[in-house]
């Protein structure tokens, strides 16, 4: 049965983007290129809107088959909350601080109801207990960062989509392997939607997700993550190697950026994957080496709680190194293409 709503998952998301994609659909919502866009074209950006429909389908689905978690109902509430302020924003401008004010109230919610709070950092072997009040600030930012920082990194074709295939992949496959069929279920759905939505927008895209799309598979991320970590299925430093070519990428980009006095709320094309683009990579050669890092990222992840914990270490130590070279090689490209 699992199987079955896979393949379902994955045919709605595939006839849906499809059929969004065509001028003569309602969904067929395009964006003036701006100064953040690696394309000069009109493009549709409704392919989000696809990817919830063919999930929020097969989420019904499986609850006829499978009990659903008691965390299923408010991660929807919630990531409803966050897509309809993203579709709002895709059809016409929603301020930042409205935004902001939305996806905060969303990340709270999850957070209080689903009792998903960040109580303490985990590292291998090492435990630390959070204050109070830090608890509540680490949990909203990292929910609220999971959502924005995805909507940054969707800005190449296919790119967005894979990251979700290979992270939501992943997480199910931890699932899986602590015998958590709902949780595995869950994201398998997520990545079957995504894998559909990709066929439409490998190099070249005939149709991007939008903020509606990236949104709401960031803040999916997070809750997915802290449900998973909350299980001991586990921990959350395993999600952040995961999902580590978006959260690396656009971390280190904002950094670099408050560093420079920029207006980070401005749109910007500074992002690693967008100067390797701009270098001359192109989208194709960029993405698929960009899936090989997301492939690697994700064996690492699926291994990780398996390994004693020197080894965790030695991992982690091992990607610091890589995505110290990684830096260094796109700051080396650039400077010797001039």
């Amino acid at each position: 049965m699992i199987f079955s709503l896979v393949i379902i998952t994955f045919i709605l998301s595939v006839l849906l983007t499809e059929r969004f994609s065509r001028p003569q659909t309602i969904m067929y919502i395009v964006h003036e290129p701006n100064t953040r866009s690696l394309h000069t074209r009109l493009v549709p950006i409704s392919g989000g809107v696809a990817m919830l429909v063919a999930f929020s389908i097969s989420v019904v689905l499986s609850s006829w088959f499978y009990t659903p978690s008691q965390y299923v109902s408010w991660i929807g509430l919630s990531g409803l909350l966050v897509a309809t302020v993203s579709f709002i924003d895709d059809c016409r401008h929603v301020p930042v601080l409205y935004r902001l004010s939305v996806h905060f109230f969303a990340a709270y919610l999850l957070l209080e109801q689903g009792n998903l709070w960040i109580e303490s950092l985990v590292l291998p072997g090492i435990i630390v207990i959070l204050p109070t009040s830090l608890q509540s600030v680490i949990s909203l930012l990292f929910v609220v960062w999971m959502i924005n920082l995805y909507n940054f990194m969707d800005g190449m074709d296919g790119f967005a989509g894979g990251m979700a295939v290979f992270g939501f992949g992943g997480l199910a496959i931890l699932g899986g392997l602590n015998n958590q069929v709902s949780f595995m279920l869950l994201n398998l759905i997520v990545a079957s939607a995504a894998a559909g939505f990709l066929v439409f927008n490998f190099p070249p895209a005939k149709i991007f997700m939008g903020d509606t799309g990236a949104s709401s598979l960031g803040f999916l991320a997070a809750a997915l993550s802290l449900w998973g970590s909350y299980e001991n299925l586990f921990p959350l430093w395993v999600t952040f190697l995961l999902f580590s070519p978006f959260i690396v990428d656009a971390t280190l980009t904002l950094v670099r950026r408050l560093l420079r006095h920029e207006k980070i709320w401005l749109p910007h094309k500074s992002h690693y994957y967008q100067r390797l683009v701009q270098l001359g990579w192109g989208h194709f050669r960029t993405v698929l080496w960009e899936y090989v890092l997301m492939a690697l990222c994700s064996l690492s992840a699926v291994l990780a709680p398996l390994l004693p914990i020197y080894a965790q270490w030695g991992l982690l130590i091992v990607w610091i190194i890589v995505y110290l070279s990684l830096v260094y090689l796109v700051h080396y490209l650039e400077c010797h293409s001039c």
